[in-house]
């Protein structure tokens, strides 16, 4: 097992900018996951350190050795892949014990990493299995057992769950953690999936346009983003913003508004007569009746989920005698915890804390106010009675 360190990683492929300045340590043993939307570079990362692409500028070391001129099969890192590659005409067994007779490992040091391996994925049974015989999870789970097998320095997962169902997704993200916790091999993980991202990871790496915006753990890059980029994409629904500006102590939405406090008078004070956006989670919104709203919306969609339910509304404003939608950030994404009847076209109130409003520089997008509250605080929860609820 090894730390791996990137200092300046770029990489330009005609003429094209793919990544640029990509610099970060993970400690030895620590899982990584790095994300973000189609073609902002987490793949080209990876396949860097594994030694599939040759690098335009910067250094990689695995451990305390820098690899950028080491040949890929000289790294020991071991990478799977989206469509596993498992060799079709091979048996399971032959399958994890190939990596290991090119080695020219021992025959009997060969049958025992394949029998404990094979244990360890409960696939035990599957030995004598051709991959066309096997499911999406037992052929994932032989992809993982032939890196593992290996038993190399570190693992490079690129988007291996993406063919599998739902439900086994979870199960196997589930399964990914624990494995992980048993053979504490360091270990990235690409994919632009955000359940994925804040349930396996150590810590996130957040890219956009083949640059870091953030990098942190997933209570870190959840409940402090740097930008509105991060608090958009980070989060399931993302978070909802609401152009917004602030006048003589109020802050205005459309033709409504209400005060905040001197605290953050004093945060937007450079902001007077000019839009900013404030956002907020979904789980941070309670509906309340319209009267008694911060903000007035009317109910597109509600989509039952069991345990909670999401809801989609309309912001309305009043204006010459009617409620018609606000023309900038029309929607937001609401989730309850209560059972409540709601119906499409109801019109509700919206109220939230000022603890948990973010603020964002319109032009710029970084975040110029986070939440005070504490982390993980229960969606839905009644307003702390000793902070304010912010009214209209």
């Amino acid at each position: 097992m090894a730390s791996v360190r990137l200092h300046q990683l770029s990489q330009t492929f005609d003429k094209q900018v793919a990544i640029r300045d990509i610099s970060f340590e993970i400690p030895d043993g620590e899982f990584w996951v790095l994300v973000g939307p189609s073609g902002c570079g987490k793949s080209t990362i990876l396949r860097s350190i594994a030694g599939l692409e040759p690098i335009t500028a910067g250094e990689i070391f695995i451990g305390d050795i820098c690899v950028n001129q080491m040949p890929a099969r000289q790294r020991d890192v071991a990478m799977v892949f989206q469509n596993y590659a498992l060799y079709p005409h091979m048996s399971v067994a032959k399958n994890l014990a190939f990596g290991l007779e090119m080695r020219q490992t021992p025959p009997a040091e060969v049958r025992d990493r394949v029998s404990r391996t094979a244990q360890m994925l409960s696939i035990g049974h599957l030995l004598d299995r051709l991959p066309r015989q096997l499911s999406g999870g037992q052929q994932q789970r032989v992809a993982l057992g032939r890196a593992i097998i290996r038993q190399p320095q570190v693992f490079l997962l690129d988007e291996p769950l993406s063919n599998l169902d739902a439900q086994l997704r979870s199960e196997m993200r589930s399964e990914l953690k624990l494995l992980h916790q048993k053979v504490g091999i360091t270990t990235i993980y690409v994919t632009h999936d955000r359940a994925e991202a804040m349930t396996l990871a150590d810590r996130i790496v957040v890219l956009s346009q083949g640059q870091i915006q953030q990098i942190g753990t997933p209570a870190e890059v959840y409940d402090q983003p740097v930008n509105r980029e991060v608090a958009t994409f980070i989060g399931d629904p993302p978070m909802n913003l609401i152009e917004a500006s602030y006048r003589n102590g109020l802050i205005w939405v459309g033709s409504r508004y209400w005060g905040c406090s001197q605290a953050l008078q004093n945060q937007l004070v450079s902001y007077r007569n000019q839009a900013f956006e404030i956002g907020l989670r979904a789980e941070a919104i309670q509906l309340t009746t319209a009267e008694d709203g911060v903000l007035v919306a009317r109910v597109n969609l509600v989509e039952p989920l069991g345990r909670e339910t999401l809801l989609q509304v309309s912001l309305l404003t009043h204006g010459s005698g009617e409620s018609v939608p606000i023309d900038s950030e029309p929607t937001l994404n609401i989730v309850i915890t209560d059972r409540r009847s709601l119906q499409v076209g109801e019109i509700v109130g919206v109220a939230f804390e000022e603890s948990s409003l973010f603020i964002f520089d319109r032009a710029s997008g970084s975040c110029i106010h986070r939440p005070s509250q504490t982390p993980n605080q229960t969606p839905n929860q009644s307003p702390n009675p000793n902070s304010s609820t912010v009214t209209a």
